[in-house]
């Protein structure tokens, strides 16, 4: 295990949901399990009006979500990690000198020896990245000289190509690439990384993970909630913008790339980054009708109670063409992928919650097994990123009797069955590894400039095309059946239950 430094967080945007939600949750989970430097000290930046007192009691000691994790701790054990929490009010703008900033970060920093190494973490709107990373600049606190200086920034990073690469070019020109951390919490779930592990570490996947032994993969991601109190945001963005482009192409990426030469945080991302720009870019009408589909959901009855459709939601526009379910089939060009199609989707308001990977696997060449009913039972490797995470093969055995009659098996492992069933939140891991500089894990700026190539045609074709629909779909329901025109000769897509085992086709209705 690396050793981490003595160091110091810096939060702006303290006062918001994230830190007392996400932040601190995570960072008790490491408090706990003693994974915290012994110098550690964490300052809250915001322009609301708070004592240090007033913000310890905000997250930490009147927080409603560590209600849980600290039932069992002692008032000592909590106060303790409480007293790692100081707050420094910015007035009224965080585009002003940051001189009595830099001065408070200075006293902590000789109080507690936090040897001038500093986190800076932008929980803030995107529009504020570069107004505090140059205010931070005029203070020298990107100065490396004495301590490392690390810059987190929250997505979403950018609206379109463009805005990507304008906010790249405002932040890499006070802070260097190396301090740059662009967070993608998808990236830090444990079943996500495992992509990596099950394809390169095992022999029975490494050598078939190709268009030889590959039909086709499936990308599934769903929520059975709506756009909640997000309305006003989701509008704007939209579920490309919001899920596609960054955290199911970051999934796209690690089933794509190529063999990175070791580890490391730089060869595993150089990898990344060369998958993503093998995407084959649509950019013509017909294409881009041919493999893309977007939707809306539609009010319904659920478990007996009425929900509302989209244009309904709080801050949604009444006549609004946002998507609310997005379904794209592409191809990557290279060696390894050739002709292989992707299928990936993803929508609110679907049966269940799930994100899932499935790798379909060709046919034998030669099927002596012929009248076995094996048609449309294809090999399967699913890897459930969540909920009931784990991994699910699929693959054929001789029912008991006279003949051979073929029936589809499972052989399953679930991460709950492991002995030591610690498995780290998604923040409490990125937090860790940004303390340790390990940015394996986090967006470098061409990684997320070319999601943002692939992107972008799509994103234009549905706003300004000649020949674009928006589908309606029936809230509870797996997405509009348009979708399916996308799936070539047979294929249906697998509609996944709550569990990892569930067989598709159909959803539980109560």
């Amino acid at each position: 295990m690396n050793k981490t430094a003595n160091q110091m967080l810096v939060i702006f945007g303290a006062s918001g949901d994230l830190t007392a939600r996400k932040l601190v949750p995570a960072l008790f989970n490491l408090y706990k399990a003693k994974q915290l430097p012994e110098n550690f000290v964490v300052l809250g930046v915001s322009r609301s009006n708070m004592t240090d007192g007033e913000f310890r009691k905000k997250v930490v000691q009147e927080s409603t979500y560590l209600k849980d994790k600290v039932k069992d701790a002692s008032l000592d054990f909590i106060n303790t990690f409480a007293d790692k929490f100081f707050y420094e009010d910015l007035g009224e703008d965080y585009n002003k000198v940051y001189n009595k900033l830099a001065t408070r970060i200075s006293d902590l920093n000789n109080k507690f020896s936090t040897g001038e190494n500093y986190i800076f973490y932008l929980s803030t709107p995107p529009s504020l990245y570069e107004v505090i990373a140059k205010n931070l600049s005029e203070q020298g606190l990107n100065n490396e000289t004495n301590g490392w200086k690390r810059i987190i920034v929250e997505k979403p990073f950018g609206y379109s190509l463009e805005t990507a690469k304008k906010l790249n070019i405002g932040l890499q020109t006070y802070f260097n690439e190396s301090q740059i951390y662009r967070i993608d919490h998808y990236l830090g779930k444990e079943t996500v990384q495992n992509l990596l592990v099950t394809r390169f570490s095992n022999s029975i996947f490494e050598p078939l993970w190709n268009r030889n032994y590959i039909h086709h993969i499936e990308i599934t991601n769903a929520e059975s909630v709506g756009v909640e109190k997000r309305g006003g945001y989701y509008d704007k963005s939209g579920a490309l913008r919001d899920m596609f482009q960054n955290h199911l192409l970051q999934i796209v990426s690690l089933i794509v790339m190529e063999p990175p030469i070791d580890a490391s945080a730089q060869e595993i991302r150089n990898e990344k980054v060369k998958a993503l720009k093998s995407l084959r870019i649509m950019r013509d009408e017909e294409t881009l009708y041919n493999n893309t589909v977007r939707g809306q959901y539609l009010a319904s009855v659920i478990d007996g109670k009425k929900v509302k459709g989209y244009r309904e939601e709080e801050g949604v526009d009444p006549n609004s063409k946002t998507e609310t379910y997005a379904a794209i089939k592409f191809f990557v060009d290279n060696w390894r992928w050739k002709d292989v199609p992707f299928y990936v989707r993803t929508a609110k308001r679907m049966p269940t919650k799930v994100t899932e990977v499935v790798i379909h696997f060709k046919s034998p060449h030669h099927q002596v097994f012929k009248n076995s009913d094996m048609n449309n039972k294809d090999n399967q490797l699913i890897i459930r990123i969540q909920p009931d995470e784990g991994i699910l093969i699929k693959f054929g055995v001789k029912v008991p009797g006279q003949g051979f009659t073929v029936e589809r098996a499972n052989l399953d492992f679930y991460y709950s069955n492991l002995a030591d069933n610690n498995v780290m939140d998604a923040y409490e891991r990125l937090l860790l590894d940004a303390m340790q500089g390990d940015a394996t894990l986090y967006a470098r700026a061409d990684e997320v400039e070319a999601a943002w190539e692939f992107v972008d045609p799509i994103l234009d074709y549905w706003k300004n095309g000649s020949d674009v629909n928006i589908y309606g779909y029936s809230s509870g329901v797996w997405g509009p059946t348009n979708s399916d025109r996308l799936l070539e000769g047979d294929l249906k897509w697998r509609n996944p239950g709550e569990n990892l085992a569930d067989d598709p086709g159909f959803c539980v209705i109560k």
